[in-house]
This record gives C-alpha cells, structure tokens and sequence, in this order.
C-alpha cells in the first residue's frame, strides 16, 4: 500500500460521492462542482500529512533515582523522573501536586504508581496500616483494567509483597484476599482491614465519605 496513491484515490471516491448525491446533470456544473471540491487553497481536503511520533527520551545512564524502590528492569523516561522527583515521599520529604500530559504510550500511570508503591511499602516497614492512597478514576472499566495490572506488580516485586491493595466500584466483590491477577474487592474484607492502596471511583468516593 503506497499512502500517497491511497489518498488519491480517496479523494476521488469522495468527490465522485459528492457528485452523484448531488445529481448534477448539466456536465460543466458538475465539474465546477468537484474542482471546487479539490481545488488546493479552498477545497474539502487538506494533506496528506506525515505524523512522525519520535521517540520518548529516557533518562541518562547517571540518573539517581528519588524513589526507595523501583523494579530492576525499569529505566524511566525523563518525565517520569521529573514527576518521581515531585512525588517521592522519602526522607520525610511532602509530595507535590502534580499533572503529567504527555501522549499515548508514555507511561502516565507509572509516573503515580512507582511513587505511591514506594511510599506504601517504606510505611508498612514502620507499621503503618490503613489506607495510605486513592487513586480514583471516572469508569469502573479503567479501574478494573488498572487492577489487574496493579496486582501483577505487586506479586512479581519481592520489595512489595507485603503492600496490600483494593477496588471497590459498588459491588459486593468476591476477593477477600490479595492474588497475582486480582486485588481485595469484598467490601467486608476492605472495611474489616483497610488496604495500603485503594482504588474506587469517584460516586463510591462520595459515599464511602458520607
């Protein structure tokens, strides 16, 4: 497939579309009809462009991370770093509030999820029990989609095994325990023994508070 051959031909579909819905049958009315449709300053069309995504920038080989814990295998990307740099919480240091807009692909999630899996697994050393994060998003969906993938870091990093994690989406749930594809869901189990992190939207959120 040749994008530039493609895009023509596209084009022409389109106007010979345009035409036929429009049923012209004086011939020259139809032409001025499509090269008003083509025409390259004021017509329908525009390109076609090339989008060329270059690569996110990771961080350099001497980079000293500001996290207690990260998995051997990680190296970050440079907004990520930046955003590790805002978020860590060792040495009694106070996060600050932070927005990460980058593209797809990116690693948004894990510029909040090192940060907060440090931060729970350093307080569960000291023994701090109970909820220590919130991460709250709009759809049950996202939130399960996230669960998952959450329950499988914690169950592959041995720095975090003790790290105890949650969802509740208004369910009863059918998890009273922590498993490498799932997290607790059963609101008794959540409400008996708060976990380290929970997960929940933001409807559950207002009723858990009132």
């Amino acid at each position: 497939m040749i994008p530039s051959l493609v895009a023509g031909e596209v084009r022409q579909a389109l106007v010979d579309y345009l035409a036929t819905t429009f049923g012209l049958a004086d011939d020259d009315v139809r032409d001025a009809l499509a090269d008003f449709l083509t025409d390259p300053t004021t017509g329908i069309f525009r390109g076609p462009y090339l989008r060329v995504r270059t690569p996110f920038r990771s961080v350099d080989d001497g980079w000293v991370s500001p996290l207690g814990w990260l998995p051997d295998w990680f190296v970050p990307y440079v907004h990520q770093a930046a955003a590790f740099e805002r978020l860590s919480t060792i040495a009694g240091r106070t996060p600050q509030p932070t927005l990460v807009t980058t593209g797809t692909g990116s690693g948004k999630t894990e510029c909040f999820l090192m940060p907060i899996l440090d931060h729970c697994a350093r307080a569960r050393d000291v023994g701090r029990r109970g909820i220590k994060a919130i991460v709250l998003y709009p759809m049950n969906a996202l939130a399960s989609d996230q669960a998952g993938r959450l329950a499988k870091t914690i169950a592959t990093e041995k720095r975090l095994h003790e790290i105890r994690a949650g969802m509740y989406v208004g369910e009863n749930g059918t998890h009273s325990g922590m498993g490498a594809d799932h997290l607790i869901d059963d609101r008794h189990a959540l409400r008996a023994d708060p976990p380290d992190i929970l997960l929940t939207n933001y409807k559950m959120l207002d009723f858990l508070l009132l």
